[in-house]
């Protein structure tokens, strides 16, 4: 017994060590040790909201050992070695002022003078395991259903009444999570200028919100398609149940495999899994499926016009990658635009949403909260404090500016370069 008390107490004392080095004095946060002990915020962050860093478990020091460090971190907190009490935007924004001074090289050396047990994560079952070549159509679909096809309950638990997946629109300022959905998918709809008896086509349409949207509201005729089984089954019976199989069709379909010409296309939330590699393929794809003179919205995440300051180890990336977002890949806008009109389409329209979706995150991960404990049930303990985490941090990358999200109206002029468009927008906004 004296034995272990003697080493936690070592692995606290470096820990303390480990801190007061990278923070020069100034800590940003409280740590609560696995035996009760609490070491409060230095006096600078002591009158400002409480965020308190608790560490469960002596070998908690040893995931803050490896790199990459959005990896350790976030499978620390996965399976509870490291929990947190307080706000996690406030203390991604405190880390990132107090690390501005420490390059990823003084961090490394600040980690071996003080290295200590080395303790390997248990397998939580929740990782992506993909085989095959990256963004191949059986690879891509083992990727989108690791994400999307957990559980269609559990998403109903803090998502919308329509169950849109993506940045909802916020134009009032006061709206709910259900009127902004509705006001996102109208937008849509106006920028598109859809009309009764427009075919649309939806690539990667998710639990089938915007096409089911689209039939009722404009009377278009539309076709949905995902490659997520769960939301195949899902959007079917959401259409039968709304009376709508005469006008909406949900296909289990890949968008290398679309048929059939579209006089408007959608792409909300879908580009990202595509990857910079595919991504001519994927608009010379809605381009060929698209009629001349017609629209292309295009929606995407992009990376934000301020540069994090933590790069490298500091954030690699591979957290997301390995349990969020597996083959995902976020790249620059100019990127998209030169792919889309190296297909052919011509920007007609661009417009930045980030703040929107930075409230969209906070509302779900709000509702979230206010349900985690079904969510557990649902899911395992592990999985919702998964999204839970991915979900709080994506709000702050997007109210800092390291992410933005991008709606692109493309159009295809025909053979005289006309195209579906009035010579102003302020339509969109009657």
């Amino acid at each position: 017994m004296t034995q272990k008390t003697d080493q936690d107490g070592r692995l606290q004392t470096a820990t303390q060590k480990l801190l007061e080095r990278l923070f020069a004095g100034e800590r940003p946060f409280g740590v609560r040790f696995w035996n009760g002990e609490y070491l409060p915020p230095t006096s600078k962050y002591a009158s400002g909201a409480k965020v308190d860093v608790i560490l469960r478990k002596p070998e908690a020091l040893a995931r803050l050992l490896e790199t990459p460090l959005d990896l350790a971190l976030g499978e620390a907190y996965l399976d509870g070695t490291i929990d947190l009490e307080g706000d996690l935007e406030e203390l991604l924004r405190r880390l990132e002022g107090s690390l501005a001074g420490v390059s990823p090289r003084q961090l490394l050396g600040i980690l071996r003078d003080v290295r200590g047990i080395q303790a390997g994560l248990r397998d939580l079952g929740i990782a992506a395991r993909l085989r095959g070549r990256v963004h191949s159509k059986p690879r891509d679909r083992d990727a989108i259903r690791h994400h999307y096809d957990i559980s269609n309950e559990f998403y109903q638990l803090w998502l919308d009444r329509r169950m849109v997946y993506s940045c909802a629109y916020f134009p009032d300022g006061n709206e709910d999570l259900d009127a902004a959905q509705e006001k996102k998918l109208d937008h849509i709809a106006k920028k598109l200028r859809l009309q009764n008896g427009d075919r649309l086509l939806d690539i990667g349409a998710g639990w089938g919100g915007l096409v089911t949207f689209a039939a009722e509201r404009y009377g278009v005729q539309a076709v949905g398609i995902t490659v997520a089984e769960r939301q195949v089954q899902y959007a079917r019976r959401l259409v039968e149940e709304l009376g709508l199989a005469d006008k909406v069709e949900i296909r289990p379909q890949d968008y290398r495999d679309v048929s059939g010409t579209f006089d408007k296309i959608a792409s909300v939330g879908m580009a990202e899994h595509v990857g910079r590699e595919k991504l001519p393929q994927y608009f010379a794809t809605a381009y060929r499926a698209l009629r001349p003179g017609g629209l292309m919205l295009h929606h995407v995440i992009t990376r934000g016009p301020v540069k994090s300051r933590f790069s490298g180890d500091f954030a690699s990336g591979e957290f997301l990658r390995r349990y969020v977002f597996p083959d995902g890949e976020i790249i620059f806008l100019w990127e998209h635009l030169r792919a889309a009109e190296e297909a052919g389409f011509e920007v007609r329209d661009v417009e930045d949403w980030r703040e929107h979706y930075a409230r969209t995150l906070r509302l779900w991960v709000k509702r979230l909260n206010e349900r985690f404990d079904e969510a557990v049930r649902e899911v395992g303990e592990a999985r919702a404090r998964l999204w839970r985490l991915y979900m709080s941090v994506s709000a702050y990358q997007f109210a800092a500016g390291h992410l933005a999200v991008h709606q692109v109206l493309l159009a295809k002029p025909d053979g005289e370069g006309r195209v579906d468009l009035p010579p102003s927008r302020a339509w969109l906004y009657t």
